[in-house]
């Protein structure tokens, strides 16, 4: 009779030689499996393959796609860039790239800001480099003005796309009016939105042809419908929202994505497919 350390070891001898010819079984099974692979696949390999002297379809320039089309998106006074993320993420689903662009509401004017929005989206296509881009704006309220500031300073181009404004101060906010004595010294812009005749988003005219599209809030409750308004804009809509939130409206969302490709706010019947956003 064996003892029971003699038993141990012949049984995981037998453990061991048992793995072992399963080991080389599967082996051999996935050598021969990947030679069938190989037999059947060579033959599509080498007829995608270019001769020798002929250039790949990468090489080729018309083969080349277009570049995405980009979206600067600017938030209002006193939020920050994150105020955006959800309609960033939205037009990004859409097929865009975009520049969520943030500034500070304390540290200066409509045209500091302006001018640094300028500086910041040419570095933006110069870090993407090859085919420039067309180039679209997204504000809300004050953000708005500073895109008027930007494409009043900045020549047209083929480039250029199209804008549609959030609730924007055109015509000067009375809340600014309102506010401006008190809270001026800390947000540097609120003086210039002020709804006087020499108000800075008066001498911003936007130049031609410029596709502006307007989405006011009917509860808005900072900027009026009438104030939203300007000379020369292709679209003014009016939705059920108040000013803080109308970003992050679906009927919002799709109407930007409406003005952005067609150039106009479509209903939900003119629309050929279903919403996106």
């Amino acid at each position: 009779m064996l003892s029971s350390g003699r038993y141990n070891r012949r049984k995981l001898r037998h453990l061991t030689e048992h793995l072992v010819h399963f080991g080389s079984g599967i082996s051999t099974l996935m050598t021969a499996s990947f030679r069938l692979l190989m037999m059947t696949m060579l033959p599509v390999l080498l007829a995608a393959a270019p001769a020798a002297g002929e250039p790949s379809v990468s090489g080729v320039r018309g083969a080349e796609p277009p570049p995405r089309e980009l979206v600067v998106l600017v938030h209002g006074m006193g939020r920050t860039s994150l105020s955006m993320l959800p309609l960033s993420w939205s037009l990004k689903r859409a097929g865009y790239d975009v520049m969520n662009w943030g500034y500070s509401s304390t540290c200066c004017g409509i045209a500091e800001l302006g001018s640094q929005l300028q500086h910041d989206l040419r570095e933006e296509l110069e870090e993407r480099g090859g085919e420039p881009p067309r180039v679209h704006f997204v504000g809300h309220s004050l953000g708005n003005i500073i895109i008027r500031w930007v494409l009043a300073h900045e020549p047209v181009s083929e480039t250029t796309g199209r804008v549609v404004m959030l609730a924007p101060p055109n015509q000067g906010s009375r809340v600014a009016d309102q506010l401006s004595p008190s809270l001026g010294w800390l947000l540097k812009p609120l003086s210039e939105l002020r709804s006087e005749p020499m108000r800075t988003s008066t001498a911003l005219l936007l130049p031609e042809p410029v596709f502006v599209g307007v989405i006011a809030g009917r509860y808005d409750g900072k900027v009026t419908v009438d104030e939203t308004r300007m000379d020369g804009m292709d679209g003014h809509v009016v939705v059920a929202g108040a000013h803080s939130f109308l970003m992050f409206r679906s009927d919002v969302k799709q109407l930007i994505v409406d003005f952005l490709r067609d150039g106009v706010f479509l209903t939900d019947s003119q629309r050929h497919a279903p919403a996106l956003l």
